[in-house]
């Protein structure tokens, strides 16, 4: 009978947050834990702390990610240093010069902001998004009638 890697992957699951922080995918994940991608997907499926451990490691980055676009949505101002070699009577010199620059808002940043924190104000098509929740709601009816019966109506 094979062994399962459970265990070697059990004693990782702090890398493995690490990895899912740092945008890896699970299948580079699971690269990294010398398994499978299916085998990877059961052993979420099995493994709470597994799942857990992915899961934490993706909201770090998605907040980390947010942060960034809300950052270049607004402007930021920024540090930026110049570093050159001049030759003066035949020795190098080297200078390094700073200067502060501002970085000018991002107007798609801002939509894509806007589209998904505030989408009942921002919308392509407001009409597409209203027929859309409508549609859920009567499909989520639909399937409660098929569940009780007729009854709730």
């Amino acid at each position: 009978m094979a062994r399962s890697k459970w265990l070697q992957v059990k004693d990782k699951l702090r890398l493995v947050e690490e990895w899912a922080r740092s945008g890896l995918t699970e299948g580079q994940i699971s690269a990294n834990l010398g398994i499978s991608r299916s085998t990877l997907s059961d052993f979420k499926n099995k493994h709470r702390e597994l799942a857990e451990a992915l899961s934490r490691g993706r909201a770090v980055a998605v907040a980390q990610l947010e942060n960034a676009l809300y950052k270049r949505a607004l402007g930021f101002n920024y540090e930026e240093t110049k570093v050159s070699i001049r030759v003066i009577n035949v020795e190098e010199v080297k200078y390094t010069e700073k200067s502060t620059k501002y970085q000018v808002p991002d107007v798609g940043a801002i939509i894509i902001l806007l589209k998904n924190k505030d989408c009942q104000n921002w919308s392509n098509d407001p009409a597409k998004r209203d027929l859309e929740r409508e549609i859920f709601v009567f499909r989520k009816q639909l399937e409660l009638a098929r569940l009780y019966g007729d009854e709730e109506q």
